[in-house]
């Protein structure tokens, strides 16, 4: 399973690179547990859980410890692998089953997320909720109707690409930029009738730009960064970040390589691009996916050697983005733990933006765009 594919929630439903966090400073003062704030990851993965020795896992302390602390209150993962490949259907409905029995066996921690309730059941200190995804329309297997049944199942998010050209269109490394086929337009319609959030993110310009022209509800795209500041194909282009907008989506900032040129990435580098898209779009339009394990990324001699691979692996299927590097993490120094989003909460205020802005970004905009998308 590709690391995008869900990077080890309890290892089930595939092998894929994740690493436990590693303390970069001294923590944040923890939010109090009536906190209005509502902190939302809308593409991460929920790493922090070890075999049982009963055939099913278990959270580690230290996961436990940072939902008492509502580090980041909702995650945004995804259950079904990206890219073109065969048993697709199948292997969705199997990574489903999987992460509904590790849900039910935890229900003091983990929370569902389907509803707008369940939002609310994820701000109580202790508890996580869990938002299942798919990063690809592969999962459909050329039969968008099937979107329904997968969103009666609890897929909450469907994004129409990945980096390469699907049945829907082209994603954001195919040279021709094709835009749309007939089939992805049957499928954003399946999508919206299902109430299942658009996600356009990996998508080629073309794609993007009418995917969003394409839809009744407001899209969103979850992970990316601003194209006007680096120009590598994974971040977005400020016309296609402004029609997002425009029809009421949000867009969300991830902590990985494309937020810099060359090298890895630090704070300044995801401020810049946050401050960038909130020029663009609007304080209401914009938000956070980091595409990060919830715990973060331990760096070792070990772990800089699973990198490499990792990238060459990539490398070698074609799906690496300009960007990727074998020595660059897919993170951003000083926000690499469980404790990121009051950290990058301290900081913005530092910089200037009003609580009310930091709200807004760091969950208030995804959760009105869910609400507003599952339930109208």
């Amino acid at each position: 399973m590709d690391r995008r594919a869900f990077i080890q929630f309890a290892g089930v439903a595939g092998t894929a690179l994740a690493f436990p966090a590693v303390g970069r400073a001294a923590e944040p003062a923890v939010r109090a547990g009536n906190a209005r704030s509502l902190y939302i990851d809308a593409q991460g993965a929920l790493d922090g859980f070890e075999p049982d020795g009963k055939g099913s896992y278990r959270p580690t302390a230290r996961l436990i410890e940072a939902a008492k602390q509502r580090r980041i209150d909702v995650v945004s993962m995804t259950i079904a692998e990206v890219g073109n490949g065969p048993d697709r259907f199948r292997g969705a409905m199997e990574s489903i089953a999987a992460y509904d029995r590790i849900v039910a066996e935890q229900p003091g921690l983990l929370v569902k997320v389907e509803t707008a309730a369940d939002l609310a059941k994820a701000r109580e200190p202790g508890r996580i909720g869990v938002i299942y995804n798919f990063q690809d329309t592969t999962a459909l297997e050329a039969d968008p109707s099937k979107a329904t049944m997968f969103g009666t199942l609890g897929v909450k998010v469907i994004q129409l690409t990945y980096n390469k050209r699907n049945l829907a269109g082209d994603g954001c490394l195919e040279s021709a930029n094709a835009g749309l086929s007939d089939f992805g337009r049957e499928a954003i319609a399946e999508i919206e009738k299902a109430r299942i959030l658009l996600d356009l993110s990996h998508s080629g310009q073309r794609t993007v730009a009418e995917g969003i022209a394409a839809a009744t509800r407001p899209p969103a795209i979850t992970h990316s960064g601003c194209r006007a500041l680096v120009d590598f194909p994974r971040n977005m282009h400020d016309a296609e970040m402004r029609a997002l907008a425009q029809k009421g989506g949000v867009f969300g900032i991830y902590l990985m390589p494309f937020l810099r040129a060359k090298g890895q990435p630090g704070g300044e580098d995801l401020i810049r691009h946050l401050d960038h898209a909130v020029n663009i779009c609007g304080e209401d339009h914009v938000g956070i996916g980091t595409d990060n394990p919830f715990l973060g990324y331990e760096i070792n001699d070990e772990t800089r050697k699973q990198q490499r691979e990792f990238y060459e692996d990539r490398a070698n299927k074609g799906i690496a983005a300009p960007g990727e590097a074998a020595d660059v993490f897919n993170l951003v120094e000083g926000y690499n733990n469980a404790a990121r989003y009051d950290r990058l909460a301290a900081d913005l205020r530092g910089r200037g933006w009003s609580s009310a802005r930091v709200d807004k970004v760091l969950g208030d905009n995804f959760a009105r765009l869910f609400a507003q998308v599952w339930e109208a």
